[in-house]
């Protein structure tokens, strides 16, 4: 029998497993929204610009 995939095996390989820190995962999840927003503001800007550019030389609608 292969021995790749035993639940020993299995086991064994989940206790090396090393889980972050609260703190850690708090603060990596805070700096994903914080540049989530920045990023969406920054598009929004954009997309305003850019429409607003348009309409004034005469393309948009």
């Amino acid at each position: 029998m292969d021995k790749t995939f035993s639940w020993s095996g299995i086991r064994k390989e989940a206790k090396r497993v090393r889980w972050p820190k609260t703190k850690d995962t708090m603060q990596n999840t805070g700096e994903v929204l914080i540049f989530t927003v920045f990023f969406a503001l920054f598009f929004i800007v954009c997309d305003f610009g850019v429409s607003f550019l348009l309409k004034a030389i005469g393309i948009g609608a």
